[in-house]
């Protein structure tokens, strides 16, 4: 048997190893189901690392956020058309928790669980950011505000229970619960920074996607350059990505009257789901490669 990794354990030097390559192990093969510290099942691999719940920053992972980001985007406005503004937000957050609660109950990572969760989030949290803006009438700027604040309320308690911000350290239900928590509140942060800068600065849609387009170097350049934390860049780049997707997919489904491309918000949503379904498929055959290759190996 492997053994179980204390609690809280390599938090920086774990992370910052894997802001941009390192990839979560889950082949499936030569794990085994162990018990942490407090009884929780915790997936371990063949050499006794506790092993992850959800994905890990490689280049795909960027590729795929920033698809569902703008998938959130354009789905949440489709939906918010085509129903009852109420009703439209009741069914994205049942898809929410449906997806949420499906993902809970993988012990390892599973790209189909993790990344129809992620698209979840992207839906429900464009429409909480909407609803804090448009039901409450704040500013986008206080609604940003506001999201920062209890995404920074998030971090403290995760960091207060867990003594880590890991994506890495991810291997219980308690931390995938943070986890979640802080995915929810970055969607919805980058959504009112999103529309800040569009709409209250006036920039477009266009101007807006080259922002943050920009904007998004700085973490990458920090961690690289500058030898940023990890974790730090991780969630600073987290936020960051979606004001660039929901800004791409603004653009290609608002009319041309609005400054978009006028494609509609219907095919923006078809054409980024067949993104995200080809990006999940080429990860599912990433992590069947080394479980074959371990078993040939072994032969």
């Amino acid at each position: 048997m492997g053994t179980t990794r204390p609690r809280g354990s390599s938090t920086v030097s774990w992370c910052t190893s894997g802001f941009a390559g390192r990839r979560a192990g889950a082949g499936g093969l030569g794990e085994v189901l162990e018990r942490d510290g407090q009884g929780e099942a915790v997936t371990t691999s063949e050499h006794g690392a506790a092993v992850s719940r959800v994905a890990a920053p490689t280049v795909l992972f960027w590729a795929a956020k920033a698809a569902s980001t703008a998938l959130g985007e354009a789905a949440s406005d489709f939906s918010i058309r085509v129903m009852p503004p109420v009703l439209a937000v009741l069914v994205g957050f049942a898809l929410f928790v449906i997806a949420l609660a499906f993902q809970l109950t993988r012990r390892r990572y599973i790209p189909e669980a993790y990344w129809l969760t992620v698209a979840a989030v992207g839906i429900f949290g464009t429409m909480a950011a909407d609803v804090v803006h448009v039901v409450l009438g704040l500013p986008y700027a206080v609604s940003a505000a506001f999201y920062a604040l209890v995404l920074a309320a998030v971090f403290i308690a995760w960091w207060w229970v867990e003594r880590t911000l890991s994506v890495h350290d991810v291997t219980t239900t308690r931390r995938e619960l943070f986890y979640w928590a802080a995915v929810v509140g970055t969607f919805a942060m980058g959504t009112a920074l999103g529309d800040f800068a569009a709409v209250t600065l006036g920039l477009g849609y266009a101007a807006s996607t080259a922002l943050f387009a920009v904007l998004i170097l700085v973490p990458a350049l920090g961690y690289r350059i500058l030898r940023w934390n990890g974790v730090f860049a991780f969630w600073f780049a987290y936020v960051l990505t979606r004001p660039v997707g929901a800004s791409v997919a603004d653009w290609l489904g608002k009319p041309i009257a609005e400054g978009g491309v006028g494609m509609g918000s219907g095919w923006v949503s078809l054409g980024f789901v067949l993104v995200m379904v080809g990006l999940v498929g080429v990860m599912r055959r990433q992590l069947v490669r080394p479980a074959a290759a371990r078993v040939t190996r072994a032969a």
